[in-house]
């Protein structure tokens, strides 16, 4: 079986933001030149595929990670750093897919992709500024009764420690008068996302995997004897083959393509505050999202800055001024922010899927691939990695249940399924509005 890449498209830098201005130092690491073997190959130096390597690598197998930019360059370098347990469907989805013992399962899951994050940053000392705390804020009185519903049955799950607040206490937690209603999680947080995903490339190379920046996958070919990786300069021949290119994957192996959409998400980082002015916005420095289906997201920087995201670009078509449009929208949530200036302003795509649980899957045997996390992935980015590594160990039990999740294409084809989601998405714009 042979997959061709029709879209490799040729290296980039990282993208000017907050995230690379702040980052720690790293290496360029060199292009694959030559056809190395190894145990595993893994396509896409991001949260989940760093995570397999630095899994394998200390279990003894030989990795090669290939990435197309630089390490860190897709979401996992900047997004918002916002770790939250869960996934970003209600447990319901799940539930008319599985049975009550399989979603148990699959919950708990979910909750221990928070857990391992925190693991893997104590483990391997990584300096990513993590904060325990997320709050999720709500805009309207049946946005309470859904977090009271979701709260409910998080409880029913066994999930502990949340705390649903009042209209007073959400103004006394995040100084907005726009939010009657929030739910707060203790056991979630927010890190600096580029900083954690270059932590988990040095681990890996520490354990012995080998990282190859400006590595574009021509293609690929399975056999019965394993799976052979081309790029512009070399092969890989290895046992077992891992996709980890989630957004950026989506037009190289239309194959799981067509289950994923790439769509555009946008941040802002203001001026430093002050840690005053900082903590009077959000005194517990906690991560918050509000609830709406296209939804803003914001927290504190570990120098006292606002980051704030949201404006989600169904179209894929980026606005004029990306930092004139977030601004707006911050100001609508904080206007008393008006004479502070935005210093950054970024954004890229992330992956989601038509019932915005995660796409886990095989490619034939020996091909195994995770993508669409939908606005989840920091944490749910770092358990795939784990679970894919456990099968190639021969531990196929988490994966497999993750996998039975069914994913339908996006409909509309490769011409008409932008078109058809940006018209749905309106319907939850306007439903967002009233």
């Amino acid at each position: 079986m042979v997959f061709r890449s029709t879209a490799a498209g040729q290296p980039q830098p990282p993208a000017r933001s907050y995230y690379a201005d702040t980052a720690a130092p790293w290496p360029a690491r060199p292009a694959l030149d030559g056809d190395p073997a190894a145990d595993v190959c893994v396509i896409g130096a991001g949260m989940s595929g760093l995570c397999a390597a630095l899994f394998l690598a200390a279990r003894g197998y030989a990795v090669r990670v290939l990435e197309q930019h630089a390490t860190g360059f897709g979401a996992s370098g900047r997004s918002g750093g916002q770790l939250i347990a869960g996934f970003a469907a209600g447990m319901d989805a799940v539930r008319a897919q599985l049975p009550s013992t399989e979603a148990q399962v699959y919950w708990d899951l979910g909750t221990e992709a928070v857990t391992l994050v925190k693991d893997l940053i104590h483990q391997h000392t990584i300096a990513c500024d993590f904060t325990p705390g997320y709050i999720e804020v709500a805009l309207k009185a049946r946005h309470v009764a859904e977090l009271e519903e979701s709260a409910a049955d998080w409880a029913r799950l066994g999930y502990r420690g949340l705390e649903l607040w009042d209209q007073a206490t959400t103004r006394q937690r995040v100084a907005s008068d726009r939010y009657v209603g929030a739910v707060y999680d203790p056991g979630g947080g927010h890190l600096h996302p580029l900083n954690y995903t270059l932590g988990l490339a040095t681990a890996a190379e520490r354990a012995g995997a080998v990282i190859h920046e400006s590595t574009p996958m021509l293609d690929f070919e399975e056999t019965a004897d394993g799976v052979t990786v081309r790029t512009p300069q070399g092969r890989v021949r290895a046992r077992w083959l891992i996709l980890c290119g989630n957004a950026y994957l989506w037009r190289t192996v239309p194959a799981i393509g067509a289950r994923i959409m790439p769509v555009g998400t946008y941040i802002i980082g203001t001026a430093p505050l002050g840690e005053a002015r900082a903590r009077a916005l959000i005194p517990g420095n906690e991560a918050v999202s509000d609830t709406n289906f296209v939804l803003n997201y914001f927290r504190l920087s570990a120098d006292h800055r606002l980051l704030f995201g949201g404006r989600v670009s169904y179209s894929r078509v980026e606005p004029a001024s990306v930092a004139q449009a977030m601004r707006r929208t911050m100001l609508w949530t904080f206007p008393d922010l008006r004479d502070v200036p935005v210093e950054y302003a970024w954004g890229g795509y992330v992956a989601i899927t038509v019932n915005r649980l995660p796409h886990f899957g095989r490619l034939g045997r020996r091909t195994l691939f995770a993508q669409g996390f939908s606005g989840h992935g920091v944490g749910l980015t770092s358990l795939a990695g784990q679970v894919m590594a456990e099968v190639v160990a021969g531990q196929e039990e988490r994966f497999d249940l993750l996998a039975r999740i069914r994913h339908l294409p996006f409909p509309g084809g490769r011409l008409l399924r932008t078109p058809l989601l940006v018209a749905a998405t309106m319907v939850h714009r306007i439903r967002d509005w009233l």
